[in-house]
Formats: structure tokens, C-alpha cells, sequence
């Protein structure tokens, strides 16, 4: 990427063509059950590679001393294993990147973990890699990781695979164990639709058919592990022959005389001179100029950080994506996609997710699952949220069209991550399959009288009072106050209450949590609707979750929703009870009531809060109403 000074900005260097590297890169991981020598295998490529030196293999045998699994032997894991709690407690936690070379190509090796609540991390190393080593372990056989592990990979569209049946001097380098496993895993992967694997008989911790071939396995007559991956092809020029693809992350601007949009081309390859297409803008230019730290090129091609700049000066900011003009990608805002969800807490059908797509993010919501996955029997369950590893098809819709192409095409533009927006904590991974056709049938009409127009006519501003706290805290007795005070005004009002709403429009929901936040999210369209319309809309409901109503804050033009906190201890809201409720919570007759058996979310950064052991009902709607008409 071009520096962030003036001096490689402004006048264009002799065009040059990167020169090729003289050895290809294979990027692979190691992927399989807890236990099965991924680690191990790494190890001894490095050790066998002679990419250690001496002070590295004393370290490694002393390390074997003090934290091996061998014995006295050298323990070959280690060399990978590098935080404290891997060694202490043998096993592999987060992934390891190692990089190591041959006469014939260079690597870089993922050693991602095998236990299952690190699944997240295998996803994590498989996202970037050419190939995959599956190790099984030889005296265990195929496990139900092994099966997710392999899932995934063929998910991730991951079509070189290599079945390293591993251990196998434990089983007396017998044929007919190898054999046996290579078939029902084969079995398997046809059932998967996966592309059948190399299967290669070894021993990491001996080093069996890794560099050179074992004597004891002389049934065995395929290559040995190394000689694959030295001459394994994985269709580099594929990406160089799709149509331009540049997701920008970046706008340089060093000085007012230079504008370029960096990033790393996802596809295709592009000169000074062609026609681009900035999406999702829609505007066509040419490429001036193809920026780089070493000076300016005269073609660039996938897999390149380079910076471009524009003959025209159009609209383009990170999120945009440069492409060829006369074949741009998609753009659609609900899509179908398999989900690989990686957190502890379950999927919340119809929560706002962060979602992350190359340079892109938006907000996205997820509906029902269509189905979840049975990774050992690829059965089609039936689902209503996806638990931790738990990997299904469903619907994702955003809240404005992104750049796309399906997984298949193309992992840049077809791979994404969901983000809590709470915790920022990375929930699922995700694979576009294709745009939902009524994302391209049906689109916003255009209407002659504006929000505004309609909220003039009123002489009053829109707002959204949205008052949130316990069940029995007195939010619909002070929205009913603040409504009426505001009717004798003469504003316009509208007052939703969470019970009388589900007389009706959510009448077919529940109490469960995904129920809650699904109403909260029509609530938060109608409130929105009614805004637009120039109206004051109140509600009151229970909202007990932060996200949802960051959800609806996010659905309205800023200042126009206010947060009011209904601030009542527990233990005054209960004493008051006046429907029963919390008494029929408390006897086990009323299941996911809020402050009893489900939780309830304060606000953190209310607009307003109402202590309502301090102030009077009547005294809290004139506080409300004065700060709303302040900032009217």
C-alpha cells in the first residue's frame, strides 16, 4: 500500500509488473479431535525441514523435560504449543501460525485446536488455508469432532484434503486398520458432497511417510505427506480470473492533490485505463493510477495491496468495492447463509448483529433457522436457535444492501462474522449462499410528502418516549400522565403499551427470550412508522434486553429516541404487584418473568431516569414532558 506521505503521491513513477516469486506459497492447517498429533505433526515437519536451530532444539529438549507427554523422547508438539496453559495441560488452545520452506515451496502451517469449545478457533485458521490435513488418530478412529472439523472444512471451501490416519506405529502399521478407517470416512465425505481425500498412513511422533517413506508400511504406495504439499496444485490463477474485485479499506489522502483507495484485490486483475464500477454508489470511472510503496504498476492482479486512484471524482469510502464495470457484483440486503455459531450464548433470532463482510459492516438480524446440521449423520433438524458449534441454515437480513457473491465464488465477498454489538465478542461465522428474491423485488417507493412536511403540518417534532424498567415500576401509570399532559397541550400522540399490544399485533408471542426480542422489534417499527408521521409516540414495555433497544434507538433519526429508565428496586416492584404476577412467578406458575427467572438490563446511559421512590408519578410526567418540549 502507498505511505501516508506526499513524496510516492503525486507524480507517477515508470510502470513496472511486480516480479513472480520464485516459489509458490501453500497455506494449510492441521485440523482433527483433541489428541490426534496436529501439533505433533508440525513439529516434526519443522524439525525434519531443518528449519530449527541448534539454540531451538536444545530449548526443545529441555522443554520436553519439563512440560513433554513423550517421556524422555523429544516432544515435537511443544514447538507449537507456545502459551502456558498448552503445555501445562497438553493440549491446543488457540491457533499457531508457523512458516516454513523446501527447495520447491514456501508454507504457512494453522495448527488449529481439536477441542470442541475451541471450535471457533479451527474456523479461524481455516478461513485463510488452501488445504487441510485431517488427523486421525489410529487406535480411536473417527470421533464426532472429527466429522464437525471436516464439515467445516468443505464449508469453507476447502477442496484439497489430506486424511492423515496418524499413530499408526500403535497399531503395528497394520494395513487393515487404515483401510478400515480410510472407507468410513470416505463413506462420509461422499454423504457430505466433499471431494475425496488423499489418505496417507504416518506417525508424527516417528516421523512415518512424512519426509521419506516407511519401511514398515511397504503396502503403503503413495506419496509420502511432504512430496503432496511441495506438488499439490490449488489453482492459484482462479481468483486472477474472475472479474475485478477491490473491497476498499482505506481512502489515502495524504494531501489535497492526492485521493487513492487502497486495499487488497480480491479478484481479477486490473490496469490504468480500464473501466471500474464503485458499488454500491453505482458510478463508473477509470483507474488512473495503480499506487504502491515501490512505485506504480502497470497491472495488478488478486492477492495484491495496492492503491488506486480514480479519474473522476465520485463517491468511494471503505465499505466500497471497485469493480470491473462491465461485470459488478450483487448488491441485496437479505440473503440465505450457513451460520457456524461460536459463542456461548445462543443465538437470538431477531437481535441486531454487527455484520462484518470484507470492509463492509451493517446491521443484521437473523430469522429462524431453517434447519441445524447433524454433523455426524448430515441429518436436517429442526431448530429454533443455534448453540455453540452448532452449525445451520437460515435466513440473514441487513439493514441496507451490501456488496456480495455467494461462499462459492468467492470468500472475500461471500464469508462474514456476526459481532454482538454489546460485547464485541464474535458470535458466528457465515457463508452467503445466494440474495433472496424478494431482496431484488422489492424496493422503497418514493413519496412525495416527507416526514418533515408531516411533522410541520403538527408544529411539533417527532419522538419516540420509550419507557423501559420492571414489571409493577409504574411505566404505563407516568406514560399515561406524560400523554395526557401532552394531549391538553395539543400535541399529537400516540400511547403503545405493552399489554394492550399483545391483544393484537403480538398476539402469537410468547414470554421466551426470542419471543421478547422479536416484539420489541414490531413495536420498534410501528414506533417507528408512527414518527414518520410526525406523531409523539410512548410506549411502555418491559424491554429487558439492551440490545433490542439499541435496536429501535438505531431505527430513528438521532435525538429522536429517548431512553426513560423507570428506576423501581426489585423488591418495591414486587411488593406492589398489582396483577399477581411476581406471586405467581415466585409459586413456579409463570415461567421467563422479568427479575425473577429471566434478566432484566438497565440502561446505562438513559436520557432520563425516574427514581420512583423519590418522585411522585405526577411529578415524573412534568419532568418528562419538560425535558422532551426543552428539545423540541
Amino acid at each position: 500500500m502507498a505511505r501516508a506521505d506526499e513524496a510516492v503521491c503525486p507524480a507517477p513513477a515508470p510502470a513496472r509488473v511486480a516480479a513472480p516469486a520464485a516459489k509458490s506459497l501453500l497455506r494449510f492447517l492441521t485440523c482433527g479431535s483433541v489428541d490426534d498429533g496436529k501439533s505433533t505433526l508440525i513439529g516434526r515437519m519443522l524439525h525434519d525441514t531443518r528449519m530449527l536451530t541448534e539454540d531451538q532444539k536444545a530449548a526443545l529438549a529441555a522443554d520436553s523435560q519439563r512440560h513433554g507427554t513423550q517421556g524422555q523422547e523429544i516432544d515435537f508438539a511443544l514447538l507449537v504449543d507456545g502459551l502456558s496453559a498448552e503445555r501445562e495441560q497438553g493440549i491446543t488452545i488457540d491457533v499457531a501460525y508457523r512458516y516454513f520452506e523446501t527447495e520447491r515451496r514456501k508454507f504457512i502451517v494453522a495448527d488449529t485446536p481439536g477441542h470442541e469449545q475451541y471450535t471457533r478457533n479451527m474456523v479461524t485458521g481455516a478461513s485463510t488455508a488452501d488445504l487441510a490435513i485431517l488427523l486421525v488418530d489410529a487406535t480411536k478412529g473417527l470421533s464426532t469432532q472429527t466429522r464437525r472439523h471436516a464439515t467445516l472444512v468443505h464449508l469453507l471451501g476447502i477442496r484439497n484434503i489430506v486424511l492423515a490416519i496418524n499413530k499408526m506405529d500403535l497399531v503395528g502399521h497394520d494395513a487393515g486398520v487404515f483401510d478400515a478407517l480410510v472407507q468410513e470416512f470416505r463413506a462420509f465425505a461422499a454423504c457430505a458432497g466433499m471431494a475425496e481425500p488423499l489418505a496417507i498412513p504416518i506417525s508424527a511422533l516417528r516421523g512415518d511417510n512424512i519426509l521419506t517413506p516407511c519401511a514398515a508400511m511397504p503396502w503403503y504406495e503413495g506419496p509420502t505427506l511432504l512430496h503432496h504439499l511441495e506438488t499439490v496444485e490449488v489453482d492459484p490463477g482462479r481468483s486472477i480470473a474472475q472479474p475485478f474485485r477491490l473491497p476498499v479499506q482505506w481512502v489515502n489522502r495524504p494531501s489535497p492533490s492526492f485521493r487513492g483507495f487502497a486495499g487488497r484485490i480480491a479478484a481479477g486483475r486490473v490496469r490504468p485505463g480500464d473501466e471500474v464500477r464503485v458499488l454500491p454508489a453505482g458510478r463508473t470511472t477509470r483507474v488512473a493510477r495503480i499506487v504502491t510503496m515501490d512505485g506504480d504498476l502497470a497491472e495488478a492482479i488478486a492477492g495484491q495491496s495496492v492503491t488506486l486512484t480514480l479519474a473522476d471524482a465520485i463517491d468511494c469510502a471503505r465499505g466500497s468495492v471497485i469493480a470491473a464495470a462491465d461485470a459488478p457484483p450483487q448488491l441485496a440486503d437479505q440473503f440465505e447463509a450457513t451460520l457456524v455459531w461460536m459463542d456461548a450464548e445462543p443465538l437470538h433470532v431477531g437481535r441486531g448483529y454487527w455484520l462484518k463482510l470484507g470492509t463492509q459492516t451493517v446491521t443484521a438480524t437473523i430469522a429462524a433457522p431453517k434447519y441445524a446440521l447433524n454433523v455426524n449423520t448430515r441429518e436436517h433438524l429442526a431448530a429454533k436457535t443455534l448453540d455453540m458449534n452448532a452449525i445451520g441454515v437460515a435466513e440473514v437480513r441487513t439493514d441496507r444492501a451490501i456488496v456480495f457473491a455467494p461462499y462459492a465464488e468467492s470468500r472475500t465477498l461471500g464469508g462474514f462474522i456476526l459481532i454482538d454489538k454489546l460485547t464485541n465478542a464474535t458470535v458466528a461465522a457465515g457463508m452467503l449462499h445466494f440474495a433472496l428474491r424478494r431482496s431484488q423485488n422489492v424496493h422503497w417507493q418514493a413519496l412525495d410528502v416527507s416526514r418533515e412536511a408531516r411533522a410541520a403540518l403538527k408544529n411539533q417534532k417527532p419522538a419516540v418516549l420509550w419507557f423501559t424498567g420492571l414489571s409493577g415500576s409504574g411505566k404505563s401509570t407516568i406514560a399515561n400522565l406524560v400523554e395526557k399532559r401532552l394531549h391538553r397541550m395539543n400535541r399529537h400522540t400516540f400511547l403503545l403499551d405493552g399489554d394492550n399490544v399483545r391483544h393484537g399485533l403480538n398476539r402469537d408471542l410468547g414470554f421466551t427470550e426470542a419471543d421478547r426480542i422479536e416484539n420489541i422489534r414490531r413495536v420498534g417499527e410501528v414506533a417507528r412508522l408512527m414518527a414518520d408521521a410526525g406523531l409523539i409516540v410512548i410506549t411502555a414495555f418491559i424491554s429487558p434486553f439492551r440490545a433490542e433497544r439499541e435496536m429501535v434507538r438505531a431505527m430513528l433519526p438521532p435525538g429522536e429516541f429517548l431512553e426513560i429508565f423507570i428506576d423501581t428496586p426489585l423488591e418495591v416492584a414486587e411488593a406492589r404487584d398489582v396483577k399477581g404476577l411476581y406471586a405467581k412467578a415466585r409459586r413456579g406458575e409463570l415461567s421467563n418473568f422479568t427479575g425473577i427467572d429471566s434478566p432484566y438490563e438497565p440502561p446505562e446511559a438513559p436520557e432520563i431516569r425516574i427514581d420512583t421512590t423519590a418522585v411522585s408519578p405526577e411529578e415524573a410526567a412534568r419532568l418528562i414532558v419538560e425535558r422532551l418540549l426543552g428539545t423540541d
